[in-house]
């Protein structure tokens, strides 16, 4: 690592505060007002929270590494590459039948299948982690990390059931980062449950007035 480069990691790992008997690191600082930013764009519908989203999984995966949350920090490597596929849908992508790619809810079979994802990713991704790391928490580490790629994959496409996928798993997420003692970051999920259901109205009366003769 170029010496610029390290110096820099070197003090964001270094202590910002302390809250309840643990240190917060100006990493988790960083990477946390980024998160919400980037959240802001999103139920804005501003392409701008992609390249956000890039720059604060980085970061977090560093943060999870050493809190050894193995899924979450696989997981944000992903989100920092899947971003460049979501920045590029935002600004070029169509749906299949060519029109431009708008907020749409899904069919009720797209629905059963977003479940089916969920259900079928998440013990896939505990028995991995379980066998690969040393992980105390598989399962729950797993849940929010499985469902968070479906999602991510919904956000992408621009439909409005995303939201409600975020909600699961900020909800989720709360918790086990408060196990964690990452309590920047549990404030920060916290922070995403009531905005995914800002997301989730936003994006709700985009839907409405795009439909002609809505009021």
């Amino acid at each position: 690592m170029p010496e610029p480069l390290r110096a820099l990691w070197l003090w964001l790992l270094e202590p910002a505060f302390t809250l309840w008997g643990v240190a917060s690191s100006w990493l988790e600082i960083v990477a946390v007002l980024l998160a919400l930013a980037m959240v802001g764009f999103n139920i804005r519908e501003r392409h701008w929270g992609w390249p956000l989203a890039a720059v604060s999984s980085l970061l977090y995966f560093g943060l999870f590494s050493r809190s050894k949350l193995y899924g979450d920090a696989a997981l944000q490597i992903f989100f920092a590459s899947v971003a460049l596929w979501g920045w590029f849908n935002w600004l070029r992508g169509h749906r299949p039948d060519g029109s431009a790619l708008r907020v749409a809810r899904l069919s009720a079979a797209g629905c059963w299948a977003v479940v089916a994802a969920c259900a079928v990713l998440w013990p896939l991704v505990a028995l991995f982690l379980m066998r690969f790391t040393d992980t105390d928490v598989p399962w729950w580490d797993a849940f929010p990390t499985a469902v968070s790629l479906v999602g991510q994959y919904l956000l992408g496409r621009k439909y409005i059931e995303n939201w409600l996928v975020w909600l699961v798993v900020n909800t989720v997420s709360v918790g086990l980062f408060a196990y964690k003692g990452l309590w920047l970051t549990t404030l920060l999920y916290a922070l995403f449950i009531g905005l995914s259901w800002l997301g989730w109205q936003a994006w709700k009366r985009r839907l409405v007035a795009a439909v002609p003769g809505s009021p």
